[in-house]
């Protein structure tokens, strides 16, 4: 990302932090964005701090190595959104999912191919968030409809 175009994201979140219930900060901008962490939590903000891998799905161990950095910059939730496109990719994020001993609330979903059947295997397995496209169709590949999450018996 540019560096006009983080300072513009970091200002547009310190401008309507007074009204956000949640702010989400990628990983990798978190002790950059130290600050505006630190304000989230002093006005009762919850901080979903996310990692994104758009290529492949890390191991789970490489994934706990991420949410704990997460669990250090103050976190309430870990988001991750990675690769699903084989079993194995999709097999990693269950494994974190299930296998992580944290006491951070996490968010797991995966994108590609199997992204669909990721967002809904993860969410009972105790994934606390789940992302759908409003209209019938996303942008994300994999990313369900709000309309087939509540047929799904979601969000009811």
């Amino acid at each position: 990302m540019p560096a006009s175009a983080f300072w513009l994201r970091r200002d547009l979140l310190a401008r309507f932090l007074n009204h956000a219930d949640y702010i989400d900060v990628e990983l990798r901008s978190a002790r950059t964005l130290r600050s505006l962490l630190k304000s989230a939590y002093n006005k009762s903000v919850r901080r979903i701090i996310s990692f994104h891998n758009f290529k492949s799905t890390p191991s789970a161990r490489i994934l706990a190595l991420k949410a704990r950095e997460a669990m250090s910059h103050g976190a309430d939730i870990f988001k991750v959104a990675t690769r699903a496109d084989t079993p194995i990719e999709l097999g990693r994020l269950l494994e974190f999912m299930t296998s992580s001993r944290l006491d951070l609330a996490l968010a797991v979903m995966g994108i590609g191919k199997l992204g669909a059947i990721s967002r809904v295997l993860l969410a009972r397995a105790g994934s606390v968030l789940i992302y759908a496209s409003v209209g019938d169709v996303s942008d994300v590949e994999g990313q369900l409809s709000l309309q087939q999450l509540r047929a799904l018996g979601f969000g009811q």
